[in-house]
């Protein structure tokens, strides 16, 4: 049986479809320009007749009788009058066409002569990089013509540009970084350094759009998110990058914005998180917020090399195993996580060798939070012991398998202090605060879309999970609540985020303990020591003699040794002393 083609529908349909959306917005154009004056004369007497109802509903009561008399009147002598009818609808359509008229002001057709000298500025300083000698017709050249090559552009209402569409030709080393970084610079001086650009090549099709970017939100407060358990915010991005919004209480309003979820767990392909920056970039300030998101589901140790007392909030909360801020209690909780990781790990292969689920107890997350751990460096050498990152080998190589997720937050003046084993296993990276571009390149792994700026406020900074895009982002206002600079909103908004204050195990029944333990007391020791004056009496029979024996020179000994000693030692000290001899 010879094979039959498939229908053309199939291979073509995009095309049609294409084809058919083109033929329908040019019908819907060509029906809009015939019907103008219609639209235009229904307008017109809409608002005709709402001007009559005000002028109706304004007039006093007493005065409305006349007025619809006047109003008759007036419709028998058109009606009387030849062709009346005729001319009084004549120029009702003529009132009505001008008053339905476009009222706005015109909207030029090009741009103003202030935005055509920047987009011929532009054009201008783009001539050497997209155009060649040998090239016949040069879409850039010298004196050219720039409404080809910037087809789509806009403007802000300082005559700036906002968006801009430019062609280049396709022999321009798109596919090279450092010509891309080129262009980007060269319309990042051109447009203004003050603002955040985002751009977005097109190798296929040759086209590079340039957008301005809004500022991100900075009175996002923390709050709880609607995430499932495994997924942490780290902050919040534009919308053009990702699909999924949050919705966010912002006092009575809520607002959806796209967040920047991290995702951890078993699944997860980055279960561990590096974070850099400089000093007051906001490190802590997302510490923080993933410590109160993690103690929603799982338990959290704390360790704060910088010894700022930054998560004392936390200290002794229901879920917080421990918050160290020295190199002994630091090393003790760093070789326990490691231990029990490796405990982890033995429950889940034996339970998997059984054909059982895995046990409950290591099923919890754990989570080992490190603020600045190289600051325990040079301390732990001075003090002759092992650097603490060196225990956090076996949580990071097996952490995922042991449901253990590690993040570590550092500055980049101590970037080098960090071990190999930070560096291989922290998959998920993030940059806070002002940053080159190579800083950024060597961190994330790949630069950013987007231009970056020297002054932005703490806890904006850049994010990439593995091997995806590199977001901009604004981590939530996570402060200390301790801090006498924390406004009073942020501080309630963390305080009630906070878990309940952990009791010990064995203090609430301690009272009644004791008390039970103390009432026998009494007749215990009573019964114990009935018998205590025979069992001396009967083993101190022969102590005269024994003493006496031995102590035949005593006296002479403790007079030469005790001259002095009443006046230091009590009577009853020197007779306890003498017994014992």
């Amino acid at each position: 049986m010879a094979r039959r083609p498939l229908p053309r529908i199939l291979s073509t349909g995009s095309a049609q479809i294409a084809r058919s959306r083109e033929l329908a917005r040019t019908a819907a154009d060509s029906a809009t320009d015939v019907l103008h004056p219609l639209i235009t004369i229904t307008r017109g007497l809409r608002r005709l007749a709402s001007a009559g109802r005000r002028k109706w509903a304004d007039a006093p009561k007493d005065r409305r009788g006349p007025l619809l008399f006047l109003v008759a009147s007036m419709i028998l002598v058109v009606a009387l009058v030849p062709y009346g009818p005729l001319l009084a609808v004549i120029t009702l359509m003529a009132a009505a066409a001008w008053q339905g008229r476009d009222r706005g002001p015109a909207q030029p057709d090009g741009p103003d002569e202030s935005q055509t000298q920047r987009l011929q500025s532009l054009y201008e300083a783009l001539v050497p990089y997209f155009s060649a000698a040998e090239d016949p017709d040069p879409l850039y050249a010298h004196g050219g013509e720039w409404d080809k090559a910037f087809p789509a552009y806009n403007f802000d209402g300082t005559g700036r540009i906002t968006h801009l569409l430019i062609r280049y030709p396709a022999y321009f080393t798109d596919g090279e970084a450092e010509s891309r970084t080129r262009i980007e610079q060269l319309l990042y001086a051109k447009s203004g350094r003050d603002r955040e650009y985002h751009f977005t090549w097109e190798e296929e099709i040759n086209e590079l759009t340039l957008t301005v970017l809004a500022p991100l939100p900075t009175d996002i407060a923390a709050q709880r998110f609607v995430t499932s358990p495994g997924e942490t915010v780290l902050g919040f991005t534009d919308p053009t990058q990702v699909r999924r919004t949050l919705p966010l209480a912002y006092g009575e309003e809520q607002r959806d914005v796209p967040p920047v979820v991290w995702r951890t767990g078993i699944r997860s392909t980055e279960p561990h998180l590096l974070v850099m920056g400089q000093p007051g970039s906001g490190t802590s300030t997302l510490l923080r917020s993933i410590a109160l998101q993690a103690l929603q589901y799982g338990d959290v140790l704390i360790v704060e090399g910088g010894g700022t007392g930054e998560y004392a909030c936390l200290t002794g909360r229901d879920g917080v195993l421990a918050v160290e801020c020295a190199l002994a209690g630091t090393l003790a909780s760093l070789e326990w996580a490691a231990t029990e990781t490796e405990r982890r790990l033995i429950a889940v292969n034996r339970a998997r060798q059984a054909g059982a689920p895995p046990p409950e107890d290591t099923k919890r997350p754990l989570w080992i939070l490190l603020d600045r751990p190289t600051a325990f460096a040079h301390l732990a050498v001075a003090d002759g012991r092992k650097d603490p990152q060196s225990l956090l080998q076996v949580p990071l190589r097996h952490g995922r398998a042991a449901n253990v997720t590690v993040v570590v937050a550092d500055q980049f003046d101590s970037a080098d202090a960090l071990s190999d084993a930070v560096r291989q296993h922290t998959r998920a990276r993030v940059v806070l605060g002002p940053a080159t571009a190579e800083q950024l390149t060597t961190v994330l792994g790949a630069p950013p879309h987007t231009t970056p700026v020297a002054h932005v406020p703490p806890g904006r900074g850049y994010a990439r999970l593995g091997t995806g895009p590199v977001h901009r982002f604004q981590v939530p206002s996570t402060p200390d609540p301790y801090d006498d600079a924390t406004s009073d909103a942020d501080r309630q908004a963390v305080l009630a985020l906070l878990p309940e204050r952990t009791t010990p195990a064995d203090g609430e029944n301690l009272p009644e303990a004791v008390a039970a333990c103390a009432e026998d007391l009494p007749e215990a020791v009573a019964a114990d020591t009935e018998n205590l004056p025979e069992a001396i009496a009967t083993d101190t029979e022969d102590l005269p003699e024994a003493v006496a024996t031995d102590t035949e020179n005593l006296p002479k000994t403790v007079a030469t040794d005790t001259e002095n000693l009443p006046e230091a030692v009590p009577p009853k000290a020197v007779v306890a002393e003498s017994t014992t001899t």
